[in-house]
């Protein structure tokens, strides 16, 4: 078998078809560009992006200048997404979920090893999202209580949407998308009247790590992005749809947090106030609020489409439901998350920047030109674990992620060992990403597959 599982039976192209129940099963290609614009452009909106805009200002006391960290969201968003794309792409060719795919890479059961890192992500992640809906839940309301109504509220909503995926992108197409614009724009208006001061003027330094961690934001939907595009109609449509959705939704996304952090002084966590302080503020949250949703249901979903690549049988409504309780009973006990929980998340998402540059290079200039085997006897792929390892090496040599002492202190001994100090130029992202691809490269030529 050389191409999704199974492929066989012609793709349903009825308006109104739902994915695939079981992974065996070919996916209807009832997706658009524009279907897709609108997915991506709600999923590059998120509460989440306005409060990390402080991450592309700086430091206090070292804060990029205003145009500079602009021109670093525009560019690490623009880069980060194009390899989204990339990724949209071959979801849209192969018409397999993100984690079917990479049987073709390593064989079906050594692509257990990236499917599981993936559903500790989502999981981790989708429990945030709900946090973050019942935090700005209870921002609009004006109260610190019923947090736990709000976030039991934001998993319900969620797991139906995971039900109908595409009819939820279908009605986020039609409904959504625009009402999100219209608060976007108001708040663009009603901030940008007020000014904002510039305490960074004229800085420049720190403005490749501002861009590094855009970068890292953009590609952190890699593992997900085929669990929406093979419903695509077209690969171009795919590309085209996630690049130009999510970059502008991003770009505008983060801007506006970093207007709204400029005028609370550089305090993130009074960023909400900003926009609940406007006229009528709290109407156009309370979109934005509802609208987190989609990013909480990609999540779910794609938890369950990971899962189907280890038990490919069992009805996907049975799988969306049960990760959908899941993530809303860890949402509701878990009270805030830590420095520690959020560096793991981080670490996990580490893996696939590599990943992703050992996928593209193998599908467009190896193995993958002939087609892979997505099927169950995917035979193992031993020598491509190599470069992905070693992606992941470079990643964290440059940036090791803080999760633990003995970890950050394995890499900053090597750095010492090998005399070298990290550097402005020495992007994690894009250097963990250029090494693999080059190995990667190297053994389909050695291997001529």
């Amino acid at each position: 078998m050389t191409a999704a599982p199974p492929l066989d039976a012609p793709a349903a192209k009825a308006p109104h078809a739902e994915a695939p129940l079981t992974l065996d099963t070919a996916p209807p290609r009832t997706l658009g560009f524009s279907g897709q614009f609108a997915l991506w452009a709600n999923l590059g909106v998120s509460l989440i992006g306005f409060t990390s805009a402080a991450t592309v200002l700086g430091a206090p006391g070292s804060e990029l200048s205003f145009t500079a960290a602009v021109t670093a969201i525009v560019v690490g968003t623009a880069i980060g997404t194009a390899m989204l794309g990339v990724a949209a792409v071959i979801g849209a060719r192969t018409g397999a979920p993100a984690m079917a795919v990479l049987r073709g890479l390593f064989g079906t059961k050594l692509s257990y090893l990236p499917t599981v890192l993936n559903i500790a992500q989502c999981v981790g992640w989708g429990v945030y999202e709900l946090m973050v809906i019942a935090m700005g839940a209870q921002t609009v309301a004006g109260t610190q209580g019923w947090h736990w109504l709000f976030v039991l509220l934001a998993g319900v909503l969620t797991t139906t949407l995971t039900i109908w995926p595409l009819g939820s992108i279908a009605v986020l197409r039609k409904y959504v998308a625009g009402l999100v614009g219209v608060a976007m724009v108001y708040f663009t208006v009603q901030l940008g009247r007020q000014g904002f001061p510039n305490p960074g003027a004229g800085n420049w330094k720190g403005f490749l790590h501002a861009t590094d961690a855009i970068i890292a934001v953009s590609i952190s939907f890699v593992p997900l992005a085929a669990d929406y595009t093979r419903h695509s109609r077209t690969p171009r449509a795919s590309f085209w749809g996630t690049f130009s959705g999510y970059t502008l939704a991003q770009v505008w996304c983060y801007v506006l947090g970093l207007i709204a952090l400029l005028q609370s002084n550089g305090d993130s966590t009074k960023i909400f106030g900003s926009f609940t302080g406007v006229a009528a503020g709290w109407a156009f949250l309370l979109v934005l609020v509802l609208r987190e949703s989609d990013q909480s249901f990609a999540n779910v979903y794609s938890t369950a489409m990971s899962i189907h690549n280890l038990l490919p049988k069992v009805d996907r409504r049975v799988l969306t439901g049960a990760v959908g309780v899941l993530v809303t009973g860890l949402a509701l006990k878990i009270q805030e998350f830590n420095d520690s929980y959020s560096n793991f998340l981080y670490l996990i998402g580490s893996v696939f920047v590599p990943l992703l540059a050992v996928l593209a290079v193998d599908y467009f200039l190896g193995a993958g030109r002939r087609g892979w085997n997505l099927g169950q006897d995917a035979p193992a792929r031993w020598l491509m674990l190599l470069p992905w390892a070693l992606g992941f090496a470079v990643y964290q040599y440059l940036a090791p992620t803080p999760i633990a002492g003995w970890w950050t202190t394995f890499w900053t001994n090597a750095q010492s060992t090998l005399h070298f100090t990290p550097q402005e130029w020495s992007s994690a992202s894009l250097f963990s990403f250029l090494v693999p691809a080059l190995v990667t490269w190297v053994i389909t030529l050695l291997r001529k597959e």
